[in-house]
């Protein structure tokens, strides 16, 4: 066999490798061009109205100045503002709290019943997350209106004067709690419920055989299984809940006397109906870094135990 035969020899391994490798070039090319609209979209609808509101924060009112940090200087020194700050922490924790609590005993009582009747409550459970919250705000701003309460006329029923909900600072901050995690509920149950089905029934069966109570099998074998899917829950909600518009909008308005304005609504107050959105993108923004802290913590904490499971 001559010499240049010998150099196009190409070991069977090697030949094997090189086509591994163009294939993995090829699926990388189709998957990003599959995934390329969506970025595209995030690009437009999140990249560039954050980097937009950034800039419009370092603008006077009129938009004709550059004036740096001064935006966000001048509502350190707003009591208003440490008030909103108070109040969406308190709105944001407190209502995923809840919706988490609340979820994780829904999806538990769901997973032991048949799977014929688990269908059928779960089927109801969901229901007030399908609805459109502007709608559903509606009807329970129905309920706490101060003279057509439908609460209140089944409290005088009984004896028991009119609750004030809308109108003093405590029954405003609790109704407007109360309505987001009536709306955010179904969300956790349906994640952890999810992650009840994917835990291996072994597991439960070694359990029982080393004599572990119903409580020992859910702090030992339930909640080390859910603790991923608990906090990428909990995460995801925290980021809605602290932007969210609608049921303060609807409810109080911010009212009274801006006791229960969040961020969103702060935002919009100040930038929209006040006319000064460089003011009105600060406030916006000042979410941003409150929300990055609990996500990296959160992430690495969620990466750490995906390592450590694997």
């Amino acid at each position: 066999m001559s010499e240049g035969t010998l150099s196009l020899d190409v070991p069977p391994a090697a030949s094997r490798n090189s086509t591994m490798r163009r294939l993995a070039r090829r699926n990388s090319t189709t998957a990003f061009l599959l995934t390329l609209p969506l970025i595209l979209l995030i690009l437009g609808l999140v990249v560039y109205p954050f980097l937009y509101a950034l800039y419009l924060s370092t603008l006077n009112k009129r938009m004709t100045r550059f004036i740096g940090w001064e935006n966000f200087t001048f509502l350190f020194t707003r009591e208003t503002f440490w008030n909103v700050v108070f109040q969406s922490v308190l709105f944001a924790v407190s209502a995923v709290v809840l919706k988490a609590l609340i979820g994780f005993i829904l999806a538990h009582v769901l997973h032991a019943l048949p799977a014929k009747g688990q269908r059928k409550w779960r089927g109801m459970l969901l229901v007030p997350w399908v609805i459109p919250p502007a709608i559903s705000t509606l009807a329970w701003w129905w309920l706490f209106d101060p003279s057509y309460s439908a609460f209140n006329w089944a409290l005088m029923g009984i004896g028991v004067d009119p609750v004030p909900w809308l109108g003093s600072t405590g029954w405003a901050r609790f109704s407007v709690i109360l309505v987001n995690v009536w709306y955010g509920s179904p969300f956790f149950m349906i994640m952890y419920l999810a992650a009840l089905k994917s835990v291996p029934d072994q597991l439960y069966e070694a359990a029982a055989i080393d004599g572990a109570t119903g409580w020992q099998k859910l702090r030992y074998v339930t909640f080390p299984m859910m603790r991923n899917i608990i906090s990428i829950t909990v995460l995801f909600s925290l980021i809605v809940t602290f932007a969210n518009f609608d049921i303060v909008r609807i409810l109080t308005n911010g009212g009274p006397q801006d006791t229960t304005h969040v961020f969103a609504t702060y935002a919009f107050q100040v930038g929209i109906q006040s006319g000064d959105i460089p003011l009105g993108a600060s406030v916006s923004l000042f979410m941003f870094p409150l929300l990055a802290v609990f996500a990296i913590l959160t992430l690495r904490g969620v990466n750490k135990r995906s390592k450590e499971m694997a």
